[in-house]
């Protein structure tokens, strides 16, 4: 009597669809953000050989930083340092300049280049409360500060000082009517660049005319 036996075929099981496809949703983004950075820095060595003009000298000022610390011309004497006009409760142009200007901080990591970030709101924003904020935007806390003082000084600074516009006139109850550029400073003071933040290619001039300064203007 002969006894057959049935042949069992057993298959190796094979990934499921669901996690190729949850691993490209994750590949994707990363992909994107890394071309992104590598255009950027295609185009900012591109501009990087522009010269750069001169816009004249910034005034001595002497302001208080989030630590409740004097900060003023004294500290950025001799550095390259970028300068930008926001109030923490804007809620209009404000949270966008900010994340600009934190992108600026990996690329100028091992420069001296120094962020300063001046408050059209003094009232509202105490070295307390700058503080905070900058809690949750800087990567290296002694390269960014964050300064306060007398609203006068700081209305100044910008008409006069870094030729900007400013209105301390609410506009629809948003806040103070400011300027949306940075402002890119040289070692002895004088302005050499204005950048719209809110410009698609604003951050790339903006460094591209840093490097261009630091190369001109070496440590």
């Amino acid at each position: 009597m002969k006894t057959e036996t049935a042949a069992v075929s057993v298959r190796t099981p094979t990934p499921k669809a669901g996690t190729a496809w949850k691993l490209t949703l994750v590949l994707i983004p990363l992909v994107t953000a890394g071309l992104l950075f590598w255009l950027r820095q295609l185009e900012v060595n591109h501009l990087s050989n522009r010269p750069l003009p001169s816009y004249g000298t910034v005034p001595n000022f002497q302001l208080v930083n989030q630590d409740s610390q004097p900060f003023g011309s004294s500290q950025l004497a001799g550095r390259i340092w970028i300068a930008d006009f926001i109030f923490t409760n804007c809620r209009g142009p404000c949270p966008i300049i900010s994340t600009r200007m934190s992108e600026l901080q990996k690329p100028l990591m091992k420069s001296d280049v120094h962020l300063v970030s001046f408050s059209v709101d003094p009232e509202t924003d105490t070295p307390e409360v700058l503080r905070m904020y900058a809690d949750k935007l800087r990567i290296a806390p002694l390269r960014w500060d964050f300064l306060t003082g007398a609203s006068a000084a700081i209305a100044s600074l910008s008409r006069d000082g870094f030729k900007l516009g400013f209105s301390d006139a609410s506009e629809e109850n948003n806040g103070p009517v400011h300027s949306t550029r940075f402002v890119l400073v040289d070692r002895q003071g004088i302005i050499r660049g204005y950048y719209d933040a809110l410009a698609p290619d604003g951050v790339t001039k903006l460094l591209a005319d840093t490097n261009h300064l630091l190369r001109e203007q070496p440590r």
